[in-house]
């Protein structure tokens, strides 16, 4: 199998270094310094599978890679205008589509397409179920230096065919990620996971970024950890009304996440780094939903608005 990584990030970069030094042909997908880094020196990776070095093909364009098997994407959503040419190139036409990323992905709502997430259905016209392997990442990560990567929180990953003819895709994958090291697991209701995923990080990403607090900080102040629970209820009432999922033990889905410790979350450091945020595809989706069931979500609401504001003052600024 030839894989390539498309956003090799602190997940995507962890994920191919893993590949890599299974001996999957792999190829990577990055920008700027840390490109150069990687085409240097290869990707430099301490975490839980310890610490090692690899040799990587990369390039700032998928097409000067060559053609592959599967497509891993790990890009923030909002980078996909930027993105979409490169992945729907001919030579890609029968590749299987990994979406590995925050937020409620292109396929999960289809008709009419959300706003939020793909706003002229560019990207779910692009790319039919019958090849799309849905995805939840539930490590952590950080870009210590161009090329450098820490990872941190566990190696368990969940994997599942968007469609049934692609469930020998996702087994596929599974196998790759297994002989890596990775604990890929597969889940035929991929898109409860995806919605669970979801709900953890509109709630941490969102109070994270307002408040500047680490997850362990965050959870330990009482007042943040009621704003927690309130977008976290919000967003499992949408993800009800929609029949995705029942109820949820909310205390269960924080103690897990209170594993993560001393963890910035990925919104917190995109924030710090003055990155653009993930907003639409986790809160900006959020809201479009509950309008569209009639969900009434008044702290998704002003979390969003105030997160619009911090990144317009740090613009300005």
């Amino acid at each position: 199998m030839k894989v390539a990584v498309i956003g090799a990030g602190a997940i995507g970069g962890f994920i191919a270094a893993a590949l890599s030094r299974a001996g999957i042909s792999v190829g990577v997908v990055a920008r700027g310094a840390h490109l150069d880094a990687i085409r240097r020196a290869g990707l430099q990776v301490t975490g839980d599978l310890g610490a090692f070095s690899v040799a990587v093909d990369a390039a700032q364009d998928l097409r000067e890679l060559g053609t592959f098997d599967a497509l891993i994407l790990t890009f923030k959503a909002h980078q996909w205008p930027q993105l979409l040419e490169q992945i729907q190139d001919a030579r890609y036409a029968h590749a299987t589509i990994v979406t590995l990323q925050n937020g409620v992905p292109f396929w999960f709502v289809r008709r009419p397409p959300l706003q939020s997430v793909d706003p002229r259905g560019t990207i779910g016209g692009a790319f039919d179920d019958d090849r799309i392997v849905g995805g939840v990442v539930h490590v952590s990560g950080r870009i210590e230096a161009p090329g450098r990567i820490a990872q941190s929180g566990g190696l368990r990953y969940l994997l599942g065919a968007v469609s049934p003819k692609a469930g020998p895709r996702a087994s596929a994958l599974q196998e790759a990620m297994l002989a890596a090291g990775l604990s890929a697991e597969l889940d035929h209701t991929i898109r409860v996971p995806v919605w669970l995923k979801l709900v953890n990080n509109v709630g941490l990403n969102a109070v994270s970024t307002l408040t500047g607090a680490s997850i362990r900080s965050m959870l330990g102040r009482p007042e943040h950890l009621a704003d927690v629970r309130h977008l976290m209820r919000e967003t499992l009432d949408v993800g009800r009304a929609m029949g995705v999922v029942t109820e949820v033990d909310l205390d269960a889905r924080l103690v897990y996440a209170a594993r993560l410790d001393d963890v910035r979350t990925s919104m917190l450091q995109d924030y710090t780094a003055g990155k653009p945020l993930e907003l639409d595809p986790m809160l900006g989706a959020v809201l479009e939903l509950a309008e569209r069931h009639g969900v009434p979500v008044p702290h998704v609401s002003d979390a969003y608005a105030k997160l619009r504001q911090l990144t317009a003052s740090a613009s300005r600024g």
